[in-house]
């Protein structure tokens, strides 16, 4: 069954002391793989920022953290407004300090649709959140990396930009972009200390989200015969932003029990 499936992948947390004292900055941060990553941030020291359009939620996460004994503050931001993400930065590095690791996870409408079926105005919406948000979050925050030579970049992909999938074509398309916009800036930043990379998950599934029959058909389709959980993709991103992974750049960490192999 997949409750027994997904109740032995529990996780011990990872440690790397190298992040304590650190600052990060997350987009996107109401969402799961988000409050999963800003607390396997925090247990290793880290300063977090939130930043997300929706002020309530990600004030409700920053509180819920910051009573766990974390150091985290909510920012409210639109990853689609340069000016907004120029506020982020300024409002971050003001109460925190200096942005150590930026963790792009901004996103969404992957829902299905066809082509055909696909409005101009979802395609430029899907891209914009998606491709041109990350482009704007790494064009506010890298000056600022580049002048310490310093730095840990993690952008958000998923297995529909590494091969075609039921999404939206607006979504492949645009989770590919962002796999190509990660290599290219790797290799434009490489010489001045700040590394750039790219996790790209499968199917996070908890809680509710899907029936348990159906949540056990999508798990047998994955070598490790279940679906992914907030805190697989969390341990990874922790991995990318520490100096564990210090001589890597430009690289897409696959993070989907084996269903995705390139």
């Amino acid at each position: 069954m997949i409750s027994n499936q997904i109740s032995t992948a529990r996780h011990n947390h990872s440690t790397f002391g190298d992040l304590h004292g650190r600052v990060a900055v997350i987009t996107g941060g109401s969402s799961l793989i988000a409050v999963a990553t800003a607390e396997a941030l925090i247990r290793n020291g880290v300063s977090v920022a939130l930043a997300a359009r929706n002020a309530v939620n990600i004030g409700k996460v920053a509180k819920a953290l910051v009573a766990k004994g974390g150091k985290a503050i909510a920012v409210s931001a639109d990853v689609t407004d340069f000016a907004s993400l120029e506020t982020l930065r300024d409002e971050a590095e003001t109460r925190l300090g200096a942005t150590d690791i930026l963790i792009t996870l901004a996103g969404g409408n992957g829902k299905p649709i066809l082509a055909t079926e696909l409005s101009l105005e979802v395609w430029r919406e899907t891209l914009d959140v998606n491709l041109t948000g990350t482009f704007l979050t790494l064009k506010a925050f890298l000056p600022g990396m580049i002048s310490r030579r310093r730095g840990s970049i993690i952008t958000m992909a998923s297995t529909a930009g590494r091969q075609v999938s039921p999404a939206s074509p607006a979504y492949g398309a645009a989770k590919a972009g962002v796999l190509m916009l990660m290599r290219q800036i790797a290799v434009q930043t490489g010489e001045y200390g700040v590394r750039v990379n790219a996790i790209a998950p499968g199917a996070v599934i908890e809680g509710k989200q899907m029936p348990d029959e159906m949540r056990e058909q999508l798990a047998r389709l994955h070598p490790l015969r279940r679906t992914g959980l907030a805190a697989d993709v969390a341990e990874a991103t922790l991995f990318l932003a520490s100096d564990a992974s210090s001589w890597i750049t430009g690289s897409t960490m696959d993070v989907n029990g084996g269903r995705i192999m390139l």
